[in-house]
């Protein structure tokens, strides 16, 4: 991790006019010419050093969190200078803006991400099984052991696809119920979002890419009312919500919500609105603004400025980053 920052700046972007980062840590930190613009799509501000910052700390022994607490303080003050490198900043919802704006001191355009609407499409009804579906990394903070739980208690059948290091931990509280299908082709993925009563989101998403995928297919999502998610699902036109983040509150969604209620041609016309044709044109005419805007002109030569780990070093802007 302290040498990310190093990393990145070392990239060698030289005679490139229009430098695209796709940033959810430390692309942000490229160094490109004088001259040249730099337009970040954001995915997310460094998570475990922002928004998770404290969460993180407390999952680590009380050994590692100090020097683990003094690398992400160093780590904040190199993201928030690198950030003011970046010309025009461009976020996947409106809950990424909001903390770009708050962490990074920078207002972003919000653009949802593409979605290849075209793998995913409705099947009759008669095929639609009675299993409710989880497609996520299995992170910690995904909070996929709340679906597991709840759908614990409720008996019906949960399919989780996907793979990561919570997977263990995740079978071990599982009953018969719930079955673990690790990582599947995307046909495969496609099929069982289309076969299942309704996609489940436990976690605050800053987008949520699969709630879309879920709609594509024709099916409703369950879904944690925080986060992106709310930027595409509908209460009670294409999915629902529960309110807390506890199995008790999703098990009780569950039992009341009637997914086969849900009209499949409302969830695709949600879903059009976030087809990779449309992001590829916005992004074009955001950058296109970008490259006509009037911005200050970089120095020929500065520092580059990296965690307190790192020593210093002054590098022209024309040379390697």
């Amino acid at each position: 991790l302290p040498l990310y920052p190093h990393a990145i700046e070392s990239l060698d972007l030289r005679g490139y006019d229009v430098v695209v980062s796709s940033s959810s840590a430390w692309a942000h930190g490229v160094l490109v010419d004088p001259g040249a613009v730099h337009v970040c799509y954001c995915h997310n501000p460094f998570r475990y050093a922002w928004s998770e910052r404290e969460a993180t700390l407390r999952a680590r022994g009380p050994l590692l969190r100090p020097p683990l607490r003094l690398l992400l303080n160093q780590w904040r003050q190199w993201d928030y200078i690198a950030a003011q490198r970046v010309d025009a900043y461009v976020a996947n919802s409106h809950l990424t803006a909001s903390r770009v704006r708050r962490y990074l001191g920078r207002e972003a355009t919000v653009l949802h991400p593409p979605v290849e609407l075209e793998r995913f499409a409705p099947v009759p009804g008669e095929r639609i099984g009675a299993h409710y579906l989880v497609l996520a990394e299995l992170m910690a903070h995904k909070r996929i052991d709340v679906a597991i739980r709840a759908f614990n208690a409720l008996g019906r059948p949960l399919v989780v696809v996907g793979d990561g290091p919570e997977l263990r931990r995740l079978r071990r509280m599982a009953a018969s119920n719930v079955r673990f299908t690790g990582r599947v082709s995307d046909r495969r993925v496609a099929e069982l979002l289309a076969t299942s009563r309704a996609l489940v989101v436990t976690a605050a998403e800053e987008f949520g890419i699969a709630a879309v995928e879920s709609l594509a297919s024709g099916r409703p999502v369950i879904a944690l009312g925080a986060g992106g998610v709310r930027e595409s699902v509908r209460e009670g036109v294409t999915g629902a919500y529960y309110e807390r983040d506890e199995p008790e509150a999703l098990a009780r969604v569950v039992e009341g919500f009637d997914p086969l209620a849900i009209d499949p041609a409302a969830c695709v016309g949600s879903a059009r609105q976030f087809g990779t044709d449309r992001f590829r044109d916005q992004l074009r005419r955001i950058v296109a603004r970008a490259v006509e805007a009037e911005r200050a002109p970089r120095p020929e030569e500065r520092p580059a400025v990296v965690t307190g780990l790192l020593p210093r070093r002054t590098t022209r802007r024309a040379a390697t980053g």
